[in-house]
């Protein structure tokens, strides 16, 4: 009875292979994000206090300093556990998160910050850009010279510089990003030639050209920790991958035909280098997403990642649910996108073959 039930699946598996992988990704994908959330959920739950024992302690804070915040009067317990109720704190987890789901489905509103009162959309877009082109841009250059120094070095096998090259490229792999960017942050504040912080003082709109170049002074040492972090591990994989493709039998067939030496490297063992690269790349994506939390923090850099982390500090739920779930939903679509492009050039993926 089952096999008859399924019978059209299979049929359109077989006659429709790309179009089926590609929904079985996005339906893996749904899954994940919605697991993910109850996780987010149930981690906040467990966590001592909430939203409303943290304004309760600004509360005691502004009175003690004679001030009480700009968007919250002073309540007393009973107004806040009415105001917890209000919120639904006082449902389980798993009621919180399907309302949650219920308005971000069915009405598309993610909420309002419950410290800043602010939508939650109108927070994460006012940094989204912020990140999206500090991390894209990391990622491009990453690429563009794992290519082509690992292709390069990969004809200098056994070498001396090759050796210098992969001891260093180990170095940079291994060495922590945390004590990277304090290094860079101090080489900063005691050489004075580049700022303290990663992003202008003024915004675009005053003087477009100006921000320009000054958010590229501003972002480079925070684009060079991104990049000395990335590329130890991308150029030792590419180097690794085309010296496996370079003792290939069909390499020797090629060179034994008087093939050009140039169209071996590019046309043949290079293209094979792209797989295992497609995918690491979603993975790389997925690091550098995580690594800039920290980035964002140590240079002050407007980004999603510094967003997240107020967030958390405050246990804003909507605010640490909206940030975790969009940026997993922007690492899962990298990676759903790198399967895609896999199954696009590789024909025993989309056919579900070895």
């Amino acid at each position: 009875m089952l096999s008859i039930l399924l019978k059209p699946f299979y049929l359109f598996k077989r006659r429709f292979p790309l179009i089926s992988y590609i929904i079985n990704r996005i339906v893996t994908m749904l899954i994940m994000l919605f697991l993910l959330g109850l996780a987010v959920f149930g981690l906040m739950a467990l966590a001592p206090g909430d939203i409303v024992d943290q304004i309760r302690i600004n509360q005691i804070f502004g009175e003690a300093h004679g001030r009480i915040g700009q968007n919250m009067e002073a309540m007393n317990n009973e107004q806040l556990a009415a105001y917890r109720a209000e919120l639904g704190l006082d449902q389980p987890f798993y009621i919180q998160y399907f309302r949650w789901l219920n308005r971000v489905i069915v009405h598309g509103d993610l909420g309002v910050g419950l410290i800043s009162r602010a939508p939650v959309a109108s927070l994460i877009s006012s940094r989204l850009m912020n990140s999206l082109v500090l991390n894209l841009i990391s990622l491009v250059f990453i690429t563009i010279f794992s290519f082509i120094l690992g292709v390069y070095f990969s004809t200098k096998a056994g070498t001396r510089t090759d050796y210098a090259v992969t001891f260093f490229a180990l170095v940079l792999h291994a060495f922590p990003g945390l004590l990277l960017l304090i290094l860079l942050q101090l080489f900063a504040s005691v050489s004075g030639l580049f700022p303290v912080t990663a992003y202008p003082p003024f915004p675009f709109s005053e003087a477009p050209a100006r921000f320009v170049f000054s958010y590229m002074h501003h972002i480079f040492l925070p684009l060079m920790a991104a990049f000395l972090g990335g590329i130890g591990g991308s150029l030792r994989m590419i180097r690794a991958t085309m010296l496996d493709q370079l003792g290939q039998p069909y390499i020797t067939s090629l060179r034994s035909r008087g093939i050009a030496e140039w169209r071996i490297y590019f046309a043949h063992a290079f293209r094979n280098t792209l797989n295992p690269y497609i995918t690491g790349s979603a993975n790389m994506l997925a690091g550098l997403f995580s690594g800039s939390l920290i980035l964002e923090i140590i240079f002050a850099y407007p980004g999603i990642g510094r967003l997240m982390y107020q967030a958390i500090r405050e246990q804003d739920i909507n605010l640490v649910l909206a940030n975790i779930m969009f940026i997993s939903f922007l690492v899962l679509v990298g990676m759903a996108l790198a399967d895609i492009a896999l199954a696009l050039v590789d024909p025993r993926i989309r056919y579900g073959k070895e």
